[in-house]
C-alpha cells in the first residue's frame, strides 16, 4: 500500500469573501496534492472555512444577520472558489460542524488535563481583524501614541477573565524541535523568524475570551469561548478525526502531514499549534510551508485602495489554466510578488502560447496530415534521441524533491526546460523539409516530438490539469488517474484526433 500524505490549505476566515491570495494558496496547495497522487501517494487535500471569533459576530452585526448565516453565505463562495480553481481536495471542514466542535473540546480537555491550561485574567492588546494577541514590542508605535500592527490594522486594549494555555513552558521544546527538524518550518527565512520570536520569550497564551459569545463553548464553562486559533487550528486533525480517535480510519493520514498558510498566520501554525500537540501529546505535522504575499502592480493589495483582485473575475478573462500557471510560475513559492496584467499577458503568450501550445500545434497537425492520423513507430530513433526521451524519467527523483521541499516554481522552469529543447529539436530537424526527401527521419521526428509533448501532458497536469487533459486526449488517452507510470507509455501507432489550439494569444 502506498504512503498516505495529508496536506491543508489555511482554514480561511468568512468575515468577507475569497480574493488572489485564498486562490493562490489553493492552487499551490493542489498542485502539491496532484502530484503526490500521480505519484502514487495515497494523498488527502483539506481545505475549510473558520467560521468563529468576534470578527465574524462584529460583521454579522454590521450587516443585521445572524453569525451562522453570514457564516453559511461566506463559507459556500469558498467552497464555491473550489471548483472553481479545479481543486482536487478530498473534503471541506467548517469549524460550525460537529466533528470539528466535538474535536475541538476534546484537544481543550487533553489540555487541561495535562495541567497546561489555568484560570487568570488577561491585560494587553488585540487585533480583533487578526484575531491575535500581542505583545507591545511587536507592535508599532504611532505618533498619536496608539499602536498598530505590522499589516498596520488597529489593536483594543482589553482586560477580562481568560483561561491561558502554559505557553512559557514549552519554549525549551519548541527550540529543540526547530533544531532537530530543520525543515520543520520553510522557507528558512521564515524559519529564523520563528526561532527569533521563540527566543525572545514566550508569554502564557490568552485561550478563552468571555466578551463574546460566538465560538465554541469551553468544556465545563459556559461563560467562555475558545480562542479562535485553538479553535480552527485543531480542524486539521479534527477533520480525520484523530484528536478524538488517535486510531481512526484516517488517522494514518495524519502521520505525514503539511500545512500550507500564508506568512501572516505562520506563528500560530509553527509556534502555538506545536505547542497545543506537545501538551496533548499527539503528533505534529511534518511540516509548515508559509508563502509570501501578492501586491498588484506594485501596491499593496487592500479594500481601501480599490485593488482587490477578484479571482473568479480574472479567470474569466483570461482562463483558469492560464491563471494557474502565471501564479505558479511568477514567483517562487515563498517570496512575495507583484500580480500585473501586463506579466500575465506576456506569460500566456510566450510561455503557453508560443512554447507549449505552437509545440502542440506544428508537430501534431503534421502527423494528422502526413501520418493519417497515426503515430509513427519508434524503431529508428538513435541514441540521442533515447537520451532526451527518458530525461524526464531520468529526472524523476530531482523533481520529487522539489515537490517534497514546496519548490513549484522551480518544478515549472524544468518542465520548461524539456519544452524549449522539445521546439529547438523540432526546429533543427525541419521535418517540414524531411517529409518528402527522407520519409524515415520525417517519422521519427515526429514520433519523438510526439512522445515528448504526452510526457509533458503528464508533467503539467498538476499545473494546469485542464491542459494536460486536452493534450492526452489528442492520443485518445483520457485517463480517470493521471499516473507517473503513463511516462513509458508506447505511443507508437496509436490514432490522434485532430488538434485544437490550446492558448489563443491575448493583446
Amino acid at each position: 500500500m502506498p504512503d498516505k500524505f495529508f496536506i491543508t490549505t489555511p482554514i480561511y476566515y468568512v468575515n468577507d469573501i475569497p480574493h488572489i491570495g485564498h486562490a493562490y494558496t489553493s492552487i499551490a496547495t493542489d498542485f502539491i496534492a496532484r502530484f503526490k497522487r500521480m505519484s502514487g501517494i495515497d494523498t488527502i487535500f483539506l481545505t475549510g472555512t473558520d467560521e468563529h471569533g468576534q470578527k465574524i459576530q462584529k460583521a454579522a452585526e454590521k450587516n443585521s444577520i445572524d453569525p451562522i448565516s453570514l457564516c453559511d453565505k461566506n463559507s459556500a463562495k469558498f467552497r464555491e472558489l473550489t471548483e472553481v480553481l479545479n481543486l482536487s481536495n478530498d473534503d471541506f471542514i467548517r469549524t460550525t460542524e460537529k466533528r470539528h466542535v466535538d474535536g475541538a473540546k476534546s484537544l481543550w480537555n487533553k489540555l487541561m488535563d495535562n495541567g497546561d491550561i489555568y484560570l487568570d485574567n488577561y491585560k494587553g492588546w488585540y487585533s480583533v481583524s487578526d484575531e491575535t494577541f500581542y505583545n507591545e514590542k511587536d507592535l508599532n508605535k504611532q505618533n498619536d501614541g496608539s499602536f498598530k500592527t505590522v499589516t498596520g490594522g488597529p489593536v483594543d486594549w482589553i482586560e477580562e477573565e481568560s483561561y491561558f494555555f502554559k505557553l512559557s513552558k514549552y519554549s525549551d521544546q519548541l527550540l529543540k524541535l526547530y533544531e532537530d527538524n530543520p525543515n520543520f518550518i520553510l522557507p528558512k527565512s521564515r524559519r529564523n523568524e520563528v526561532v527569533s520570536f521563540v527566543k525572545s520569550g514566550l508569554r502564557d497564551l490568552s485561550v478563552s475570551r468571555n466578551t463574546f459569545n460566538w465560538g465554541i463553548n469551553v468544556p465545563n464553562d459556559d461563560k467562555h469561548v475558545m480562542y479562535v486559533w485553538l479553535d480552527a487550528l485543531s480542524s486539521y486533525p479534527n477533520s480525520l478525526g484523530y484528536i478524538e480517535d488517535k486510531n481512526s480510519k484516517l488517522s494514518a493520514y495524519w502521520l505525514n502531514s503539511t500545512h500550507i498558510v500564508g506568512k501572516d498566520i505562520l506563528r500560530h501554525h509553527a509556534v502555538y499549534w506545536p505547542a497545543f500537540l506537545l501538551s496533548a501529546k499527539l503528533v505534529l505535522p511534518q511540516r509548515i510551508f508559509a508563502h509570501g504575499w501578492w501586491t498588484n502592480d506594485g501596491n499593496k493589495i487592500s479594500k481601501s485602495l480599490g485593488n482587490v483582485i477578484d479571482p473568479i473575475e480574472i479567470i474569466e478573462q483570461f482562463g483558469l489554466d492560464q491563471i494557474r500557471y502565471f501564479l505558479l510560475r511568477e514567483i517562487t513559492f515563498g517570496s512575495d510578488g507583484d500580480f500585473s496584467i501586463e506579466a500575465l499577458k506576456s506569460r500566456i503568450n510566450a510561455d503557453l502560447s508560443n512554447d507549449l501550445g505552437n509545440l502542440c500545434q506544428r508537430s501534431l497537425t503534421m502527423i494528422v496530415k502526413h501520418c493519417n492520423s497515426v503515430v509513427p513507430n519508434s524503431k529508428n530513433i538513435n541514441d540521442s534521441e533515447k537520451i532526451f526521451l527518458s530525461k524526464i524519467a531520468n529526472d524523476l527523483p530531482n523533481l520529487s524533491l522539489l515537490v517534497d521541499n514546496q519548490d513549484i516554481n522551480n518544478y515549472i522552469k524544468k518542465i520548461w526546460d524539456v519544452i524549449s529543447e522539445a521546439n529547438k529539436y523540432f526546429n533543427d530537424q525541419k521535418p517540414w523539409e524531411l517529409k518528402d526527401s527522407n520519409k524515415k527521419l520525417f517519422n521519427n521526428v515526429l514520433f519523438v516530438t510526439a512522445d515528448i509533448i504526452k510526457q509533458i501532458a503528464i508533467m503539467i497536469n498538476p499545473i494546469m490539469p485542464e491542459t494536460s487533459e486536452k493534450i492526452l486526449n489528442f492520443f485518445y488517452m483520457s485517463e480517470d488517474h493521471i499516473s507517473i507510470d503513463l511516462l513509458n507509455k508506447d505511443i507508437s501507432n496509436s490514432k490522434i484526433t485532430d488538434i485544437k489550439p490550446l492558448f489563443p494569444r491575448v493583446e
